[in-house]
């Protein structure tokens, strides 16, 4: 008699365990699919930070015209990768069903790489997964250049003045900041390329992957540095270790909490 016959007469089997499901249940990815999905998100924020950003700012005018071309430009490339995560996932499992995409996007909590075990005090690793983010802060990094650092912008004077009582700006930004660590860099990268990467790369997966995130950054070349050496390991690795793309998404996700109340202190003024 079948374990499920055992269970429905009252047998000794127990109850059902819901399988976990495995490695090979997700299709790996050749290098060139890789670089190319890589591609498809890095040079085209690339291209709206450098190229489209500027044409439009200087259409618009204003002290504030290039940080405001930069809000619009970026998020328009980051929900780019959202749409690109979207239907890359739909041609690989013919559906965008929440289960479908919880499986397919590592969207689920932490499991125990020895005992299989999801949740619980596994989330702890957020902690000094947060704290070590919180410390690329201290890394010596390179000047931004003038005009595209947009923490420059919100502490000058001008920028200021501009988010002050400005809900709808405000609204941008928040929308930009979430496609930035939910919804775009994270589901991507984390999400999608790094449990398919395993394929290509072995045990150094989650190395390239971190590897791929930091020179993505081509929008923002200054912070290269401190992504590759920070970023890696509290995310990318950490992801990979417990199998949860949340895990780097709730840690990218611990500045932008931070910046949206910063903000929401300068709209209120």
């Amino acid at each position: 008699m079948s374990a499920e016959g055992q269970n429905a007469r009252g047998g000794l089997a127990g109850p059902a365990v819901q399988r976990q499901p495995i490695e090979g249940e997700i299709g790996q990815y050749s290098p060139a699919k890789i670089l190319g999905v890589w591609a498809a998100a890095a040079l085209p924020m690339a291209a709206l930070a450098w190229v489209v950003a500027p044409l439009i700012a200087g259409r618009l005018g204003g002290p504030v015209a290039l940080p405001r071309a930069l809000i619009v430009s970026l998020t328009v490339g980051l929900v780019w990768q959202f749409l690109l995560v979207m239907v890359l996932v739909r041609r690989e499992r013919g559906s965008l069903r929440w289960a479908v995409l919880k499986d397919a996007l590592w969207l689920r909590a932490p499991q125990s790489p020895t005992t299989g075990h999801a949740g619980g005090r596994l989330w702890l690793v957020l902690v000094p997964a947060v704290l070590l983010l919180a410390a690329e802060e201290l890394l010596p990094s390179f000047p931004p250049v003038a005009g595209h650092d947009f923490s420059a912008f919100v502490g000058s004077g001008a920028g200021q003045a501009f988010l002050s009582g400005n809900w709808g700006w405000f609204a941008l930004i928040a929308a930009l900041m979430v496609f930035n660590t939910a919804l775009g860099e994270e589901l991507l990268f984390r999400g999608l390329l790094l449990p398919r990467m395993r394929g290509a790369f072995g045990r150094w997966d989650w190395l390239a992957n971190g590897v791929l995130f930091a020179f993505y950054h081509l929008h923002v070349p200054w912070v290269i540095p401190q992504t590759l050496l920070v970023d890696t390991f509290a995310e990318a690795y950490l992801s990979r270790r417990y199998r949860s793309a949340l895990i780097g998404i709730i840690v990218h996700s611990s500045q932008t909490v931070v910046f949206s109340v910063l903000l929401l202190l300068l709209v209120l003024r």
